[in-house]
């Protein structure tokens, strides 16, 4: 997976008044951490980020940064937004290594129609839409395909039924339901309904 290029500039200051400052002129405030390299205060260009976090990586996306004078292969850790505007207003960069496994939260892409599930009037129902996964940068998926062709009411799959990617594995456990067929809604309403109207019949005629 070929990286995205991001520019850095040092952040020389410390401070709310200073990220603030920066944050007016376009750039946000960020530091980067990890393989034993000392943290370093640093801000990116608030557009860039935006657009390379909006690849189909999200935020794992491969990036490169130059940090006084030494490139690092990094990831987006940690989004901080405005508690109002919702923009990006901090992000935090963790070094990795192409060789070495990183976790990561890798979104689910649900394929297949289920046309017997259909048929029988039931309802898809999502238990989990992300995987905790971990695996290299290089292996890193955009996402992680689940076919529910073949669902019906009253089944499930599992964890354990995913086919992972080359290189790829999660510590969830398998036993743990990603998807189920639910019973027809509409039947089970009108049961109700039928119930209700049984008992105010059988009110009906006690009194």
């Amino acid at each position: 997976m070929p990286e995205i290029i991001l520019e850095t500039e040092p952040k020389l200051e410390k401070g709310s008044r200073p990220s603030s400052r920066l944050r007016r002129q376009g750039r946000i405030p960020a530091i980067v951490y990890g393989h034993g390299v000392d943290p370093s205060s640093i801000s990116v260009d608030a557009r860039q980020l935006r657009s390379a976090l909006s690849t189909k990586s999200g935020m794992n996306v491969l990036l490169s940064l130059d940090v006084d004078g030494k490139k690092h292969l990094v990831m987006a850790k940690e989004l901080q937004h405005h508690p109002v505007r919702g923009t990006v207003s901090h992000v935090d960069f963790l070094i990795v290594n192409r060789n070495e496994q990183v976790h990561a939260e890798i979104p689910l892409n649900f394929v297949g129609e289920p046309a017997t599930l259909n048929r029988q009037g039931g309802v898809v129902e999502h238990q989990l839409f992300a995987l905790a996964i971990m695996t290299t940068p290089d292996q890193m998926p955009n996402s992680i395909e689940v076919d529910i062709s073949a669902l019906q009411v009253g089944e499930f799959i599992r964890v354990a039924d995913i086919k992972l990617p080359p290189g790829v594995t999660t510590e969830i456990d398998g036993e743990t339901i990603v998807v189920l067929g639910q019973p027809p809604r509409v039947s089970e309403e009108v049961s109700q309904e039928e119930q209700e109207s049984s008992q105010e019949s059988e009110q009906e005629t006690n009194s």
